[in-house]
Formats: C-alpha cells, structure tokens, sequence
C-alpha cells in the first residue's frame, strides 16, 4: 500500500506540475508553499482544468436498499428419510453381491441374494397348508350339507370348522412372511420353490458401504449395505442466539465447500430449530440444496452466507470509497462553487480566450504571457476544495456500499464519485511538501 501510494503521488505530481508554466516555476512554487502553509491537512484544491483531465465525477450520499448478509458455518446432512441401511429378515449365506461402493441403485433393485434351508422349508409348509385349507373347505361345505338335513352330528361340523380356521391362519402367516422376503405366493407352486432369497433396496440413491462379503453368514436383521439418497440433500447452519432474529424460512443461503471455494451452491430455509446443539450451543437452521449436488457429500463442512432482509441505509457508489492507512474516506466539495458554476466559468474562460486570440495582433508577446499567467493565477484561486471524510463502510450491493459518516457533513453534499483517488494523492503529495 505503502509503494503505490508513493507512485501515485509521483505520478500526480508529475501531472499537476506540467500544467503550470516552467518560465514561472520558481514564482509559483513560492506562492503554493506560501499558500499550503494555511491550508487544512485534510483538503486539497483543484483547478477546473485538472478535475476535467482526471475525469472528476460528482454523486450524493443516496438512500438505499442493499442486502445484508449474515455469515456462519454449518454441515451437509441427509435426512434420515433418505437413508437406508439394508438388511436381510432370515439368515443365511451370502450367495451373491450384485453391487459395490459408488454404484447407483434403484428402488427394489436387487443388490444381493441369501441362501438358507429354512426358507425353503417355509415355502414347503405353505403348500402344504395351502392343500390342507383347500381339503378343510371341503370338508366344512360337505358337513354343512349333512347337518342341513339332519344326517350329520353338529359336533362334527364344529370341529371341522375350527380347524379350517386354524389353516387358514396359518397359511396367512406363511404368506406374509413369504412376502416379506419378496416372494409372490400366487405364483409358486411345488415346481418352483425357490432356493435363494432376493435382497432389494428400498429406495433409489447411492451405495455407501458394502459389509458383507460372499459366503459369510448373517444373522437376521445383520446389515448388508447402506444406500444414500442425495436429491433431498439439506444443510444444518449453525447460527449463534444474537443472529436468531435475523433467521427466517425462506430467505436463501449461499455456500462453498470449507476445503474447495471455488463453486457456489444456493439453499433455501425451511425450518428453524427451538433447541441449542450441545456441542457448540448454536441453533441449527435447516436448508434444502438446491440445483446440482455434484460434489457434495453427507457431512461435509460449509461456510455459508445467509442473505437478510433489503435494509434501506446511507450509501454511495463504491468507487467512491478509499482507503488510506487502514480507514476509509469519501470526498465531498466544501467551497461555495457548485460544479455547474465551475463549467460556467470554463465556458466564460473560453469565450475570452477567444477574446484575447482577437485582440493577439495588437499586444506583444510579453503581454499576452502576462495575460495568460493572470488567467491562470485565477483559475487556481478559483478551484474547487475537496474535504476528506471518514467513514465506515458496511454492506455492498449492486455497486452501492453502505456508510456511517464519522464526521457530520451538510445536506446533500456533493460527493466524488470518480477520481477519489487522485484527490488523495494530490493531498498526500501536499502533505509531503510541508514535511520538507
């Protein structure tokens, strides 16, 4: 900082110097230390034909609305809903593995089979009744008959009518079970029993883990594999009690990965937790991800930026704003000139310079220098004063920056929008030359 400003006043100098003229050099060196004597550290002065050379641009400080922003840290989560850790509900052994870590799964795609005897047991026993149930109805519609006609005894037709209840709920239970382990009981007959059952994934995502291996043995309820779903990819922000207020459902965060910032991804609230996390005493704040996920993984850290509320504040063009050992400024005009009365008299300086071209034949050279030399001497007394200002600089926003004024200004003040930095300089280099 130190460097470029040291260049900036070389440069500036340079510039300021040439607009004088070298035959009067000495004359108006004395004339500006004299005058610099008297002037305020925090001013400097510029002639109408300089502020037109560097291009000197004119605002106000304006009223508006800029987004505040809140910063904070949080996690990537799934919701529990989009989690599945897939498991078997008999034992058995592994006969096959159809996926691996990384692949991408649909919901009931087969992922794996087990072998256990017992299974096929079960499918034996449920034929069984099945033909048990079938002879039972028999029985109860032809004791039904007798009884009727008084050919039967009613103990009879109880007692067979008990039973076929009895099978009945057996072979519903045996169905159920079947089913379970995704078997489709109208189908199988004593022709088709089937020796492996098929393990299938209850939802679409990501295989996360594989943990078993083939020919091991699990037990029922043994985890085989976790699958991941991403799509409902959610955020946790952690926000500390004084920023709670600010925290709303739907307004929208904007994050980065804490090791990789170099894409952005957006999110939206939609749920603020009534509990601190015990950990770090923070509130979480929920979030839905939205757009493309790609990179983004169940617990990654994030660093996030919560857009608030619009705030209607003081503010200027952000070019208006420098700054200069460690503070920032704005320039504002302090003299009586308004800019409009400065053209005014750039244009009445070129009509007598028109003037004077007129009048050139009948004044020697020596004159017209002399002539020359009072426009300029002019000019300089009639140049505009800049007032340097401290301020604190807040949110920016669409080329807007919000400021608090750390010194009072009058109304409307015309501020330098454009060639803030030059100003500095030409005050820098004044500083200078009072140090010598």
């Amino acid at each position: 900082m130190k460097n470029l400003t040291i260049i900036s006043i070389i440069a500036i100098t340079i510039f300021f110097s040439s607009c004088g003229n070298s035959s009067d050099k000495k004359e108006a060196e004395s004339e500006t230390e004299h005058h610099d004597e008297h002037e305020n550290p925090s001013t400097a002065s510029l002639t109408e034909a300089q502020m037109k050379s560097i291009r000197i641009e004119f605002g106000t400080i304006e009223k508006k609305q800029l987004t505040a922003s809140l910063k904070a840290n949080g996690i990537l989560k799934v919701p529990n809903q989009n989690k599945a850790t897939i498991t078997s509900l008999i034992g058995g052994v592994i006969k096959s593995i159809l996926i691996s870590a990384g692949n991408t799964v649909s919901k009931g795609q087969v992922i794996a089979t087990i072998a256990n005897t017992s299974f096929i047991t079960m499918q034996e026993e449920y034929l069984s009744v099945s033909s048990k149930t079938a002879l039972s109805e028999l029985e109860v519609a032809r004791q039904k008959e007798l009884q009727a006609g008084n050919a039967g005894a009613l103990k009879n037709f109880q007692s067979v009518e008990s039973e076929l209840r009895i099978l009945k709920a057996r072979k519903a239970s045996l169905q159920k079970q079947l089913e379970m382990v995704g078997i489709n009981v109208s189908s199988l007959t004593s022709e088709n029993i089937h020796s492996v059952v098929n393990i299938t994934s209850p939802i679409s995502g990501v295989v996360s883990n594989v943990e078993v291996n083939i020919g091991s043995f699990i037990d029922a309820n043994n985890s085989i594999a976790e699958i991941v779903d991403n799509s409902q990819l959610h955020l946790d922000l952690y926000v500390y009690e004084k920023d709670l207020i600010k925290m709303k459902v739907g307004q929208t965060i904007h994050f980065t990965l804490t090791n990789n910032a170099g894409k952005e991804y957006d999110a939206d609230v939609y749920a603020i937790s009534n509990t601190f996390e015990e950990s770090t005493k923070a509130i979480a704040v929920h979030a839905m991800v939205k757009g493309d996920k790609t990179g983004l993984i169940d617990g990654m850290s994030i660093s996030a930026l919560v857009s608030l509320e619009n705030a209607n504040v003081d503010a200027v063009s952000t070019n208006a704003i420098i700054n200069h050992d460690g503070q920032d400024y704005i320039f504002i005009v302090t003299d009586a000139h308004s800019e409009e009365e400065h053209h005014e008299e750039g244009d009445k300086e070129e009509h007598d310079e028109q003037g004077h071209k007129h009048a050139e034949k009948g004044h020697d050279e020596e004159g017209h220098k002399h002539e020359e030399k009072e426009e300029s001497g002019h000019a300089e007394e009639e140049g505009t004063t800049f007032e340097k200002i401290p301020v604190r600089k807040g949110t920016t926003d669409v080329g807007y920056s919000e400021i608090t004024l750390l010194k009072d200004i009058p109304a409307n003040s015309k501020v330098v929008v454009n060639g803030a930095f030059f100003i500095l300089a030409k005050m820098n280099n004044k500083g200078e030359g009072h140090a010598h």
